[in-house]
């Protein structure tokens, strides 16, 4: 294979990495990325074998390890994150374990904050201390909270933001400054930003974790998940970690993601767009509690999330004044908006956290995060912001 790595030398600005980046032609000189559907590699001789799995070749040897369609993904991601290094991962959650585990041992502190996804709540309150991993809960807005969770030595902070699903926005400077002094390697669930939205890594955070599924692919076709940080962290503390536990993201799949790394940018554009139409349309509702989405003033941390966000994402949270009845007669009424648990997609897709996405949570943790029974999260997409507003209106009002 033919690399374009000593043109990206260049230094390429994201947009032209979303379409460049990570390049590597065949021989045939094929137009569009080569999908590289093989398990195995061969070798001319048993010695060349033996190189290859000491180190001494750098080479392929087993797709669970290393594939050249995957490490087209890995490399454009790396370049669109300017993050050093980038490992593929088999989902979103497959990238929040293995960014975790591979790093934790008995006997450590980690801190995260209480708004989370439900099964990276799970990941941190119930699995982790099955191995001696002691767990620490913070509001994320709460600085002081942060302050005194890390006054004692901490492997590790955990965190989303925007989060899912109330839009709570964490001031990654710094807690990434608090983590630090504690000695923790701070890692960041980027998923509701996009790395076209927001840099964890430039705010102070060591490791950044995606469900590429969202997106990154974008149009509902597949999984995947991507872990970014240090070359130092992905070759030496994840690397092995992936390599023998084995949540290797597929070569097809890989090819589908990175073919949506190109059009990222123009579809996360018309996303906002039509995001922070709709959260104001639904803000003038009287049907309507309150809107959750950080491009609104009325968001607590509206002013925060304009310093560390260029965009406010895609995603809004609504509570309705009728609770769950309320919330599901919403969700029966609209047409053109579909019913899903999956976010990020061309199409707007609805849900309610409190039945689906977080329904294992306790009632108490649930609230804690500011889930309540009337709360739907709106996943806006790339329909006409007209035809979702009157869409909404139409389910409201019936």
């Amino acid at each position: 294979m033919n690399s374009t790595e000593s043109k990206q030398s260049r230094q390429w600005r994201p947009r032209t990495m979303a379409v460049r980046g990570g390049l590597s032609r065949t021989n045939f000189r094929e137009t569009s990325e080569a999908l590289f559907m093989t398990s195995g590699y061969v070798y001319d001789s048993a010695l060349e074998a033996e190189n290859s799995f000491d180190g001494t070749l750098d080479r392929m040897v087993y797709s669970r390890f290393k594939n050249p369609t995957v490490a087209m993904f890995e490399q454009r991601l790396a370049g669109i994150e300017g993050a050093p290094a980038c490992r593929a991962t088999a989902s979103g959650m497959a990238a929040v374990h293995a960014a975790l585990l591979c790093q934790l041992r008995a006997g450590d502190h980690i801190v995260a904050s209480k708004a989370l996804f439900g099964s990276c709540h799970w990941i941190i309150n119930e699995l982790l201390p099955r191995y001696g991993v002691e767990r620490v809960f913070v509001d994320g807005t709460d600085l002081d909270a942060w302050a005194q969770a890390l006054s004692k030595p901490t492997a590790c902070v955990f965190l989303e933001t925007p989060s899912n699903p109330t839009l709570e926005i964490i001031d990654l400077a710094a807690v990434c400054d608090l983590a630090h002094q504690a000695g923790a390697k701070v890692v960041v669930d980027n998923v509701f930003a996009t790395p076209i939205l927001q840099s964890p890594l430039k705010l102070g955070a060591d490791i950044v974790v995606y469900s590429a599924t969202k997106h990154m692919d974008g149009q509902g076709r597949c999984l995947g998940g991507a872990v970014l940080g240090s070359q130092e962290f992905c070759a030496d503390i994840l690397g092995p970690f992936l390599r023998n536990t084995g949540p290797a993201l597929s070569p097809f799949n890989a090819w589908v993601l990175l073919k949506g790394l190109e059009t990222l940018d123009l579809r996360i554009d018309r996303h906002c767009a039509n995001a922070i139409k709709v959260a104001r349309f639904l803000e003038s509702r009287p049907e309507v509690a309150r809107v959750l989405y950080p491009g609104l003033e009325s968001h607590p941390q509206h002013a925060l999330a304009a310093r560390q966000m260029s965009g406010w994402g895609n995603v809004v949270a609504i509570e309705l004044k009728g609770g769950k009845k309320a919330a599901y007669g919403l969700m029966d009424g609209v047409e053109l908006i579909d019913i899903s648990n999956n976010l990020g997609d061309a199409k707007s897709l609805i849900t309610h956290p409190w039945t689906t996405t977080h329904q294992r949570l306790t009632p108490e943790d649930k609230l804690a995060m500011g889930i309540t029974e009337g709360l739907v999260r709106l996943s806006v997409g790339l329909e006409d912001a007209d035809d979702l507003m009157e869409d909404i209106g139409r389910a409201l009002e019936s």
